[in-house]
Parts: structure tokens; sequence; C-alpha cells
């Protein structure tokens, strides 16, 4: 039962997070927190990620929506796009220095839980 305590806690912390924050920026809908996960696990895997393949790997979502949420996420600093050097119209999604910290710091937390 602690650790269902523990767990509650934890997501009641997240949720009391500022708005402009990431914590509620990717639990807006499941195709933001999977936006989140594709994105963090091709930087974690040193994989590069075009915007193209993100919007096709979002499951359930549409490629216009897919596109206004990576708009979004760099607009709030989250994401940045970059331009690759063989085809100038390809752009890569990567996660900022910021957001990175931020995400580090959330799965440590989550570890911490001993769940």
């Amino acid at each position: 039962m602690k650790k269902a305590k523990d767990l509650l806690n934890f997501w009641e912390v997240q949720m009391k997070q500022s708005h402009t924050s990431s914590n509620y920026f990717f639990r807006k809908s499941p195709s933001h927190y999977h936006l989140m996960l594709l994105v963090m696990a091709a930087y974690k895997h040193d994989e590069k990620l075009s915007v193209e393949e993100l919007k096709t790997k979002l499951f359930k979502t549409s490629r216009p929506k897919s596109a206004l949420i990576i708009n979004e996420a760099c607009e709030k600093n989250f994401f940045i796009l970059e331009k690759t050097s063989v085809d100038q119209r390809k752009k890569n999604v990567r996660p900022t220095e910021s957001f990175v910290k931020e995400f580090e710091e959330y799965i440590e937390t989550l570890k911490g839980l001993d769940l």
C-alpha cells in the first residue's frame, strides 16, 4: 500500500507543476505523451528522427495534428528542429538541453519511488 501512496503523491506533485511546463504539455493527450517518448527514445539511442518519421510513428494522430503538436513543442522550447546537411528540406527533431535535464530529473524521481 505504501508504494501506491508514493506513486499517488508523485503524480500529485507532477500535476501541480506550472501549466507552462512540459509536465502539463506532454500530458494533454496520449499523442503528446507518445511524441515525447519517441523523441526521447531516439535521443537516448543517438538516432536521428525526422519530422516526417515522427508524424508517421504517432499512433491515431493525423499528420496535420502531429505537425501542430511538434510545432507547439518547438515553440515552447522543448524540442528543436535541425536541418540536415544532406537535404536542407528535411528536419530532424531533438530535445533541447533544458528539456533533457527536466526529463532526467523526472526519471530519477520516478526510479526513487521503489515501485
